[in-house]
């Protein structure tokens, strides 16, 4: 087997690994950096669904999710600029230290062309009556001032910064996959590497310290490698739930504060915690694609491009206790018996067919005035997939936000499923992101302390400046 070298090798270049690279370089680091991508550079990520208007399960890997600046590249592309939102890594590093760091960041976001309009923090009367609304509902209103990039200015600036990587001497290897560490006496030596289409050309890349920043694509990998090497975690929660859509004309009160409202809630009878998120006011569901098989829905909305509905996400996380420690593995289970019924397609369902015990069919939405924008969603009955916890939390939200938002929980709401946040077990880390094997640290969504864009790419200057501090 052909052996090579680097001195720091980052495995994933999704926000996490993107902006250890890019601080590493910025603090003068002198050593070599190599990045490794199991996808495309940005430039040549192409979803075919855009001319055949239907998802043909890209092999060996979907382009939404995977390839240089991971799902960030095709997301809605909002960068949450407080610590509330995000993630678990202010409880790990510090509230105030990672704000500080989120706010340096959000400065090379606008180095590299990100819109300087903030939304979300203007109209303060109307903010209060939105909270007082939603106290009288018992959900809370999360503030959280957000850049949005858009769909189509996120790829524009994660091409630059791939590009400001290439021209600063960052040796990043697309279409390359991690197969396994390489450990030996506690420390990590490097990783075995290879083509990630014919899984052939096996190479030891031999480094100084890795960085894994696989994202939530890259989660049930590092899972299993923790598993194998004994690298300590935890059992961390699951996210699951709906995509939700209706016309703009029932969000316009909010979106027109807010843009987007994060809002909580902890609903009878179980009091799990249920969250909206990724809210795209004339945006467009959308489809992704996971290992297995799986499809996902998500949403996105583009700067200018508009449809004539908002869609969100209603989360109801899930938390396990021993003996369970698998609860990616759980989602995947979940989300293949929602693929089941639709044929491998998302389903998508109305509420007022769930409350009446039936399915929703086709007919029923070609009259509907909420014209789904994922055209090839499949009209179905998420409640006979969806876990009855999860379907239970997610009807009493939509209850109670209807309080909030006036007819959100209108018979015609489309729910879409199933939407899943995959993150990995929480990976034990010391103050500078190091597991408990030498010179082997973990970032991002893949760690499990960080969702989110901005939270991640925020990781990802910590590790590189501590890098370069380090030496």
């Amino acid at each position: 087997m052909t052996i090579k070298n680097t001195n720091i090798l980052i495995i994933g270049a999704g926000p996490a690994g993107i902006f250890t690279a890019y601080e590493l370089i910025e603090k003068g680091y002198e050593g070599k950096i190599t990045l490794i991508e199991k996808g495309v550079s940005i430039d040549k990520r192409h979803c075919p669904k855009d001319k055949t208007g239907i998802c043909v399960n890209c092999k060996p890997y979907c382009h939404i999710t995977t390839g240089f600046s991971g799902a960030g590249a095709f997301s809605d592309g909002k960068l949450s600029l407080v610590t509330e939102v995000g993630g678990d890594l202010p409880s790990h590093s510090g509230a105030s230290k990672v704000q500080g760091f989120i706010d340096y960041t959000d400065q090379i976001y606008l180095k590299f062309g990100a819109d300087e309009k903030i939304e979300g923090i203007e109209n303060t009367a109307e903010i209060k009556e939105i909270r007082r609304k939603a106290i009288s509902a018992s959900l809370k209103l999360v503030d959280c001032p957000i850049r949005h990039l858009g769909t189509e200015k996120a790829q524009e600036i994660y091409l630059d910064l791939q590009n400001y990587l290439l021209e600063n001497e960052v040796d990043i290897h697309f279409g390359t996959l991690a197969e396994d560490f390489i450990i030996e006496a506690g420390a990590i030596k490097g990783a075995i590497i290879t083509d990630s289409k014919s899984k052939k050309n096996s190479v030891k890349l031999m480094a100084d310290q890795v960085i894994v920043a696989t994202g939530r694509k890259g989660s049930d990998w590092l899972f299993h490698m923790c598993q194998k090497h004994g690298i300590n975690q935890v059992a961390g929660p699951i996210d699951i739930g709906v995509r939700v859509e209706v016309r703009n004309e029932v969000m316009e009160s909010v979106n027109n504060v807010l843009y987007e409202s994060k809002l909580i809630g902890y609903p009878n009878p179980f009091g799990d915690k249920v969250r909206t998120f990724c809210q795209n006011p004339g945006g467009f569901v959308s489809q992704e694609n996971y290992d297995e098989g799986i499809a996902i829905v998500n949403g996105h909305s583009y700067k200018e491009l508009k449809s004539n509905n908002t869609n969100l996400a209603i989360l109801s996380s899930h938390h396990f206790t021993e003996p369970f420690n698998q609860p990616t593995e759980y989602g995947k289970m979940t989300a293949k018996l929602v693929n089941m019924l639709g044929n491998g397609a998302i389903l998508v369902q109305r509420y007022g067919d769930i409350l009446e015990g039936k399915r929703t069919w086709q007919h029923e939405l070609d009259r509907s005035n909420v014209t789904p924008t994922l055209k090839d969603a499949v009209a179905g009955d998420l409640t006979s997939s969806l876990p009855y916890r999860t379907m239970t939390n997610i009807l009493n939200f939509i209850e109670a936000l209807d309080k909030v938002v006036p007819g959100f929980a209108s018979r015609e709401t489309l729910l879409y499923g199933p939407e899943i946040k995959f993150y990995s077990n929480r990976i034990t880390l010391n103050d500078n992101f190091e597991t408990n094997i030498k010179g082997l640290y973990a970032l991002g969504d893949s760690s499990g302390w960080t969702r989110g864009l901005m939270m991640a790419s925020a990781m990802g200057v910590m590790m590189g400046r501590y890098l370069v501090e380090k030496k």
